[in-house]
């Protein structure tokens, strides 16, 4: 099917199920409409099930569309066309009032690709479709309260168990966990290799017995986090991915994918981007015409333009069936240090209403982002690690000395 085939049918569909929006849509109007600022997080309980089960609802009524995999292969569930297809569906679905799909991001985005990588074909077979249709939300079990941003430190043990393995451990800082009926799991399986080589990769089953998720509370206020401990749980060896020792492989395959997404997904949350909105705050703020604020929304619009090109750069190796080389650990570096600018400018020109509720409209919900966005210097890659890879890697300085 060409792509002005392929447009025409999913205009149709969304047309049929969806509501398509305004045509200033993308102008954010101070005073109108929805005033959430932020990074996407839980509310109340009966909100956050409410938003997932629309998002949930929504993922299978694209996907039995045709619409919710549309360049995975045919066997699998998937509609078997090409990038050129997701990009022109992406641009249409855009253009219609949706729910948050962000509690997808996770599975879709870094955990799926991985088990396409590295999974058994059965299983494979098993967990994508379910995946792509939102019958199933994935989240990724990698960091531990003793490694700090070294994975290849992990403590969490794997030991084989006939045709089981067992697992024993702790992981920490694991979004979507709650949510979630499988993780992707790093565990070390022979403690007397070196680190790198003695760990494999698994899928978890989150709800078998064992598996323990408590939240941890944040100061925003919302526990978009969680720690899962891990008691004498079984998963099968066809649960396995990729080979008995080779999990720092499947890692780097998850990771590669983490900052790809995480990086050209920053944001303020649903509607008009960023930048739209810092122009209205700037405005409604009476600061339009003072010249330091407008130096430093150029500087944040300048930052937004290379964001934008990097993460093209990136999608272009990607499309050229290439691995990116710098481009998604700078793409999550400098998506980190821009959310951190867009939080410090807000901060300065609402001044006292960023933390003293006073009923003005708009106001008060940014202090959700300034809150929340240190938490992107740590997911994903922390900054300091980031940066020893652009140094070490890139512009080929010394290693750092080990300690």
């Amino acid at each position: 099917m060409n792509v002005e085939e392929f447009t025409a049918e999913a205009r149709a569909f969304l047309d049929a199920h969806a509501t398509r929006k305004p045509d200033h849509a993308d102008e954010f109007r101070w005073g109108e409409g929805d005033d959430f600022v932020g990074i996407v997080e839980e509310g109340d309980p009966e909100t956050e099930a409410a938003a997932v089960a629309a998002a949930r609802e929504w993922a299978a009524t694209r996907f039995d569309a045709g619409f919710g995999w549309i360049d995975g292969p045919i066997a699998l569930g998937g509609g078997g066309l090409g990038g050129e297809h997701v990009r022109a569906y992406r641009a249409l679905e855009s253009r219609y009032e949706l729910p948050d799909l962000s509690i997808f991001t996770i599975g879709l985005g870094m955990v799926a690709p991985t088990i396409a990588a590295h999974a058994r074909p059965d299983t494979a077979h098993r967990y994508l479709a379910p995946l792509h249709r939102g019958d199933l939300i994935a989240c990724q079990l990698f960091s531990e309260p003793g490694a700090g941003s070294d994975l290849a430190a992990l403590s969490t043990r794997a030991e084989r168990d006939g045709d089981d393995w067992v697992v024993n451990g702790q992981k920490v800082w694991t979004s979507n966990a709650h949510h979630a009926g499988i993780g992707e799991i790093i565990c070390r399986t022979d403690p007397d290799a070196p680190k790198h080589a003695g760990m494999t990769a698994f899928l978890v089953d989150m709800s078998a017995p064992g598996v323990e998720v408590r939240p941890l509370r944040q100061m925003t206020g919302g526990a978009g986090f969680n720690e899962v401990f891990f008691t004498d749980v079984r998963i099968p060896d066809d649960h396995r991915l990729g080979e008995v020792g080779g999990g720092w492989a499947v890692a780097i395959t998850t990771l590669m994918n983490e900052r790809a997404s995480i990086g050209s997904g920053m944001g303020l949350g649903r509607g008009p981007g960023p930048f739209e909105r810092l122009i209205a705050l700037t405005r409604e703020m009476g600061r339009d015409g003072d010249p330091i604020a407008r130096n430093r929304l150029a500087g944040l619009y300048a930052q937004q333009q290379a964001l934008a090109w990097t993460a093209k750069r990136a999608l272009a190796a990607l499309q050229a069936g290439r691995l990116p080389g710098a481009e998604l650990s700078i793409l999550k570096l400098g998506g980190t240090l821009h959310l951190i600018g867009i939080a410090d400018y807000a901060a300065g020109v609402l001044g006292p209403r960023l933390c003293a509720d006073v009923g003005e409209w708009g106001t008060f919900a940014w202090n959700k982002l300034v809150c929340g966005a240190p938490g992107a210097r740590l997911g994903g890659g922390t900054d300091e690690i980031l940066r020893n890879i652009i140094g070490e890697r890139v512009l080929g300085l010394p290693r750092e000395p080990k300690g």
